[in-house]
């Protein structure tokens, strides 16, 4: 049981209820070091079984490690480490203790070894992700956590299932690669994939996300859509069916987020186009495209997290949330705008960034694999992201039309964590043999090659100018609109079947009850009747009947009596 304080989840853990006992500098030292050692243990942990626990008939692996597991731990702990520092002066203490315990039960499921390992940490992740958005204490913020705990609750319900299913037919928990070939296996797929925000339950993700305070997006928007990719990539890489759910993911979230006016809920939609990527890709299942899977989910948390922050910063430094009330911010926050921007180059998987070279290896994947359809559909999203996240985000926050508004930057710990992001999205772009090391199947794959970059420019550049053509012939109309989703069918109409057959059952309720107590009445007036003072059987009989009753009885009798002998 040594072993298990090895686990990199530990630390992250203790720091969390630690942190429950300091403030100031103390708190600050605690949040900003327990990552950091969480990273070393990540790097120290060897390969295989580290920790193994006889349990009734089965051997649970809680703690296991591979390349695999190490490049999800190294990012997650990475993710913990700016995250902290970006919400350091956040006074709502409950949640940078969910916050943090939620971080502590992603690397729980990334270091699982087991399917029942991997439930328990599933589980706790979303009640500690639930209290992150609960934290924000708006009206707002509670509705939006419940709806966000039902549906989570729902995914862990049918992934339960389809673990107990699984195990009752194989007789083993390990958690290996499978197909869905048969419906326990279908049910944990369904399971994994409702975390990574996959139709039809895309809606908790834009939803919920951008209720939570300007930080608890942060960390909200890295680990539980992404550890959805790593439970798919470990458990399924090869399932087809995951290719048609990737795509349709990249082209809602595009479409949504072009449609949307709070701008931290266009990055909620724009989770699950990213997501969709990485879904598509690994439906494809090879190598290169498992790779680019993962590589992309690295890339996407930290560039991801440098466009929430941005977001998150003019949400913290104006009070406001909508495109229609931004504009011209860049006068009084460039540095702001030039992380965000890097972000959005990021994204768009712009050269010489974290998003190219990750995105480069799916879309060669597809190509290499015949699936040239998907080629193309990948491309096509990848502008989209580029009109959506890349251009729209930057244009009507920090330029376009002068809103007015003079906010400062942010405190200076804020800016520090959108800067370390911002670097590494560059860092990993200039350098991407080296982060290629860190992936889980070794290949030799050069992203830089004349066609991949001149075609990403031609890409990009058209799609840029096909939105300032717009812009300028047509202008485009950021309203105040509610956008439909399939969430609607549950919280809307779902709600009035559910109104109508209460009010419904109530009246067959109150019907059946009014007709047993008729009956029952019924009954009570006839025995009433019968036995009653006044009744039949209750009236006195003079003697002389009675003996003459009692004759005609026993003559009856002795008459049967003579008839049977």
């Amino acid at each position: 049981m040594s072993s298990l304080l090895l686990h990199p989840s530990l630390p992250i853990l203790v720091g969390a209820f630690i942190i429950l006992r300091l403030n100031g500098t103390a708190r600050s030292v605690v949040l900003l070091a327990t990552p950091l050692i969480a990273l070393a243990l990540v790097w120290m942990t060897p390969d295989g079984v580290v920790l193994s626990i006889p349990y009734m008939e089965w051997t649970l692996e809680p703690f296991e490690a591979d390349r695999l597991s190490r490049l999800f731990g190294t990012v997650f702990a990475l993710m913990a480490l700016a995250g902290n520092l970006y919400a350091l002066k956040q006074e709502k203490v409950l949640e940078l203790f969910a916050a943090n315990i939620y971080i502590s039960f992603a690397l729980g499921v990334v270091f699982a070894g087991d399917l029942i390992t991997v439930f328990i940490f599933w589980e706790l992740m979303a009640l500690a992700s639930s209290t992150v958005i609960f934290s924000a204490g708006t009206d707002t913020a509670r509705a939006a956590g419940m709806r966000y705990m039902m549906v989570h609750l729902l995914g862990g319900v049918v992934l339960m299932a389809g673990i107990a299913g699984e195990v009752a037919t194989t007789g083993s928990v390990d958690f290996v690669s499978i197909l869905p070939d048969t419906l326990p296996r279908a049910l944990i797929l369904a399971g994994f994939v409702l975390n990574t925000g996959a139709p039809p339950f895309s809606a908790w993700v834009p939803d919920s996300y951008p209720e939570a305070s300007y930080s608890g997006m942060v960390f909200l928007s890295a680990f539980t859509t992404k550890t959805a990719v790593y439970v798919l990539a470990r458990g399924f890489p090869g399932s087809e069916v995951l290719i048609f759910i990737g795509l349709f993911m990249i082209f809602y979230g595009i479409i949504y987020g072009l449609c949307e006016n709070n701008a931290r809920k266009m990055l909620g939609y724009s989770i699950v186009n990213q997501v969709g990527f990485m879904v598509t890709a690994i439906g494809i299942g090879t190598e290169m495209a498992v790779n680019g899977a993962v590589a992309h989910a690295f890339a996407h948390i930290i560039y991801k997290a440098v466009l929430i922050m941005a977001t998150g910063s003019v949400l913290y430094v104006t009070g406001k949330r909508r495109f229609t009330e931004y504009g011209g911010l860049f006068r009084t926050m460039p540095l702001t705008a030039i992380c965000c921007i890097i972000g959005g180059l990021s994204i768009s998987a712009f050269p010489f960034t974290s998003g190219f070279v990750a995105k480069a290896m799916m879309s060669e994947a597809a190509y290499v694999e015949g699936y040239y359809w998907v080629w193309v559909l990948l491309a096509a999203g990848t502008a989209g992201v580029f009109l959506d996240v890349g251009i729209k985000l930057q244009y009507f926050v920090f330029f376009g039309k002068d809103s007015g508004l003079r906010p400062p930057e942010p405190p200076l710990h804020m800016r520090a964590a959108m800067v370390f992001f911002a670097a590494l999205c560059i860092g990993i772009g200039l350098a991407p043999q080296a982060f290629y090391q860190l992936l889980p199947y070794d290949q030799d794959y050069a992203p830089y090659t004349p066609d991949h970059v001149v075609t990403q420019f031609q890409l990009l550049m058209f799609s840029g100018a096909a939105f300032f053509l717009f812009l300028k012939y047509y202008g485009w109309k950021l309203v105040e609109s509610l956008t439909l989703d399939f969430d609607w069918l549950y919280r809307v109409w779902g709600c009035k079947i559910l109104v109508a057959f209460t009010h419904d059952a109530g009246l067959a309720r109150d019907s059946i009850i009014k007709d047993l107590a008729k009956g029952a009445q019924r009954v009570v007036d006839d025995v009433h009747g019968r036995h009653g003072p006044k009744g039949i059987l209750a009236r006195t009989m003079p003697t002389g009947s009675m003996v003459f009753w009692a004759m005609i009885m026993l003559a009856a009798y002795l008459l049967f009596d003579f008839m049977v002998m």
